[in-house]
């Protein structure tokens, strides 16, 4: 038995999430039936992250055990070739101990969130930036920012479904930089409440806009109250970019 790591890349806008459910295709179900249609193995793909519906991937970090013995690049090309046509691409394959997991080995998750800030719609990356036709200023936003890195509670921007088990976290990167057309807010932390970033977007983006000031984000977060937070920033932005290992 040989336990492999894969960090692959998609497109989440044809699926419900990372995770297997009831309601719709999944990441993970293409994934491990790309596998039985290889090898005839039925095995359980473990993720680094569990995006959410339409959230996309550009390193994400899985693993499986596997009994078939193939070469690494072969794999790779194998399981690729079975996914077709899904918008999910395996970017790299390699052997692994058995202890190493996806998920519980990670030290850390990155992800970044697009902004497209211009009057023009997207033609090219619609369902994959969130559109903000209203001037934005980013220094204002990352200013604001830097009030939630730290430990803190973060119940103001915690999903009423969220099931961890508290709403402290522990943020270490929240930086916001305008990218030519794009405004990138990146963000990195051992791991995250369910929507905690598209809704600190979502309050961000009050800030840019001239909506909010710094300390009203400073109020939110003590408020502990999901009600004083800005609203959700939509799916299409949200990018889980690696795992910290």
């Amino acid at each position: 038995m040989s336990r492999w790591k894969l960090t692959i890349e998609y497109d989440g806008r044809p699926f419900v999430g990372w995770q297997r459910q009831d309601n719709g295709p999944s990441v993970q179900q293409h994934l491990e039936e790309a596998v039985t249609r290889l090898s005839g193995e039925t095995v359980r793909v473990h993720a680094a992250g569990r995006t959410d519906a339409g959230v996309h991937a550009l390193g994400q970090v899985c693993h499986f055990d596997f009994d078939k013995a193939l070469p690494a690049e072969r794999l790779r090309d194998a399981l690729n070739y079975y996914l077709r046509p899904q918008p999910i691409s395996i970017l790299s394959v390699e052997a692994v101990d058995t202890d190493f997991h996806a998920r519980l080995s990670a030290r850390g998750r990155a992800y970044v969130y697009r902004i497209l800030n211009r009057r023009a719609p997207p033609a090219l990356d619609s369902g994959r930036v969130w559109h903000v036709a209203r001037p934005l200023d980013p220094d204002l936003m990352h200013d604001a920012a830097q009030l939630l890195i730290g430990r803190h509670d973060f119940s103001t921007f915690r999903a009423s479904l969220c099931q961890a088990n508290s709403p402290v976290k522990t943020l270490d990167v929240l930086n916001v930089a305008r990218v030519g057309e794009e405004i990138h807010i990146s963000a990195e932390a051992r791991s995250f409440l369910h929507h905690q970033i598209r809704n600190i977007t979502g309050t961000l983006e009050l800030v840019g806009a001239g909506r909010w000031s710094k300390a009203d984000v400073g109020a939110a977060l003590a408020a502990c109250d999901r009600r004083r937070g800005g609203p959700t920033a939509p799916a299409d932005g949200l990018y889980f970019i690696r795992a910290i290992y």
